[in-house]
């Protein structure tokens, strides 16, 4: 009786030490299959580009397949629900910008709450908003605009309601007191395309889309949305030296997970992209299109949960204040 307890101790305590030891290893087995990172705007704009970029790297680093998939429409709404709503496993990610904490407060009810439901993985890169103008505006910098704009109500194009040149161009008309006639597109390309034809008079683009049209002489730059100049546009200057510290708004794009995704998956995916913006050849390929890359104390978890939190208070303050809503 003795020897059989004897056994059976030593039979449980196997089972039980081979348990433990299959836990890490079944950690250890992310990602064992297809990765999808939703993308809430269509093909070829920079958050698509970004996506692009990071899942390539990805699947290169993880012998997995890594796909984008274009969830475009309702404002970015449906794209983060189907990440919120979907498995908390890893396989089901969200490549978002700015506007998704403007949408906090921009609609009037989500179908998810989004600092609730979804869990940051990490922030990815950042870049500033340039100010453009038509090439026959009558000022040629940015303080001889401000002065112009008090009396002469110009014609800014959105590329979209409450994108982040909406925001931008709202929190310009504030801070310096000027009127504004806010023009919305469908997207930055056809406003874009308006503002060469000089149906519109400004419109706040991102450095990668402006910067040709602006060396090329079809577009005048007035200011960047950073407390320095760029490097592509160095007579350009700084929004925050001529109006102050509120007009440093960065465009940064972020990865984010269902909220309950095992925290050892969450550090998986953080270290893939700590490895993809550490790339040289990413690098260089986002230093040409004027994207930053957070320094490495901002690039964990925790920080880009905290700058979520703090960019759904900034923005929505902004758009009580201004009184702008969207009817769903």
């Amino acid at each position: 009786m003795k020897r059989l307890a004897a056994t059976l101790v030593v039979t449980l305590a196997s089972v039980f030490g081979l348990v433990l030891l299959a836990a890490p290893v079944s950690a250890q087995q992310y990602p064992s299959r297809t990765i999808t990172i939703v993308c809430p705007y269509p093909a070829g704009g920079p958050t698509d580009q970004t996506a692009r970029v990071v899942a390539n790297f990805m699947a290169k680093k993880f012998g997995q397949n890594v796909i984008v998939e274009n969830v475009t429409g309702g404002g970015t709404i449906i794209a983060t629900n189907r990440v919120a709503k979907a498995a908390p496993d890893g396989y089901t990610l969200l490549l978002h910008n700015l506007q998704i904490s403007a949408n906090a407060t921009l609609y009037k009810s989500l179908p998810f709450d989004t600092a609730k439901d979804l869990t940051a993985v990490m922030m990815v890169n950042n870049n500033p908003l340039v100010l453009i103008g038509r090439k026959d505006l009558a000022p040629n910098t940015l303080p001889e605009l401000l002065a112009y704009m008090k009396d002469h109500r110009l014609k800014a194009a959105l590329p979209g309601y409450g994108a982040t040149g909406h925001l931008a161009t709202t929190l310009v008309a504030q801070e310096a007191k000027v009127p504004v006639d806010q023009i919305p597109y469908r997207g930055a390309a056809p406003a874009m395309t308006d503002l060469l034809g000089g149906h519109v008079d400004l419109f706040f683009g991102t450095p990668q889309s402006v910067v040709p049209q602006v060396k090329s002489g079809q577009l005048k730059a007035y200011g960047v949305t950073s407390k320095d100049k760029l490097d592509q546009l160095p007579e350009v200057e700084s929004f925050v030296k001529v109006l102050g510290p509120k007009l440093e708004i960065l465009y940064w794009q972020a990865m984010y997970a269902p909220t309950g995704t095992p925290e050892a998956v969450i550090n998986t995916l953080n270290a893939a992209l700590q490895e993809a913006v550490s790339d040289p050849t990413i690098i260089k390929t986002w230093d040409t299109e004027g994207f930053f890359i957070y320094p490495k104390e901002q690039r964990t978890a925790a920080f880009a949960n905290s700058l979520l939190k703090s960019e759904i208070e900034r923005w929505g303050q902004v758009i009580r204040d201004n009184n702008i809503h969207v009817d769903q």
